[in-house]
């Protein structure tokens, strides 16, 4: 038996074709992936973005929450379970987030439009933020601030400060947070089709899962997770208005049976 729900008894006849959602992902992942990494970090200020970093700081501050140094303090002294959330960090979002596109294209092809809208949009206006406003992660802080930058300490799958990563990924893109954009998508888009109770609970942790991630590996301080959420809404008003304007039947949402 399966823990997921299937599609209406009388379903919408669906007009997509795998492949060719494939080369729009691909096409499209390929030049977000380039218009962020095209100059990488060499190419950016690293006192604009550490500017960034303290005013970010300074924010949290004010609001009395400014925890993540001392989450990722707790933690340091187990070694495998720092090293599992570089894991977690470096892969998850691009598994679970391809298995929750091939899930609802395979199940609720009538829902698939809206929600892919809605992860192209966030993923595209978060190159916006990305170029608007670089900022430092506390990785990379002075050692003053006592951060530690786990997956160069601790290691991992790879290394930011290898030569190829070093050379193309962009590393002061860090508001907003993606990770935390896309899993809190997967959730939303995962969560529908699931009938199991452990399993909901499950894939509502998952987002809560991803923001510690995020902070005890010092890649991201709360207020992007806050940021990437703020984006996900945008995308996902944009996605469902564009899906909406193109569609040529009327859009049904599928309502899990719950017999």
């Amino acid at each position: 038996m399966t823990d997921l729900e299937t599609e209406d008894p009388e379903p919408v006849r669906s007009k997509l074709r795998w492949w060719k959602e494939v080369l729009y992902i691909a096409a499209f992942y390929g030049v977000y992936s380039f218009i962020r990494n095209t100059q990488g970090s060499a190419t950016v200020s690293a006192a604009h973005a550490f500017s960034h970093a303290r005013a970010v700081i300074r924010v949290e501050r004010e609001l009395g929450l400014y925890f993540e140094e001392g989450v990722q303090e707790a933690f340091l002294g187990t070694r495998w379970f720092i090293q599992f959330w570089n894991l977690f960090y470096g892969t998850f979002h691009f598994i679970v987030t391809i298995a929750a596109l091939v899930l609802l294209f395979k199940r609720f092809p009538e829902r698939y439009p809206r929600w892919r809208n809605t992860l192209a949009f966030t993923t595209g206006l978060a190159l916006i933020g990305f170029a608007t406003y670089p900022l430092m992660p506390p990785r990379l802080l002075p050692a003053s601030y006592g951060f530690v930058d786990t997956l160069k300490v601790y290691g991992g799958l790879w290394n930011f400060d290898s030569g190829p990563v070093a050379q193309v990924s962009n590393q002061y893109a860090a508001m907003p947070s993606l990770h935390f954009a896309w899993s809190t998508w997967s959730t939303l888009v995962l969560y529908p089709m699931l009938r199991r109770r452990w399993s909901k609970v499950l894939v509502v942790m998952y987002p809560a899962a991803t923001l510690f991630a995020i902070v005890v590996t010092a890649n991201h301080y709360w207020l992007d997770a806050a940021g990437g959420a703020l984006l996900l809404f945008v995308g996902a008003t944009a996605g469902f208005a564009l899906a909406l304007a193109t569609a040529r039947h009327p859009v049904r949402e599928v309502v899990p049976n719950r017999a």
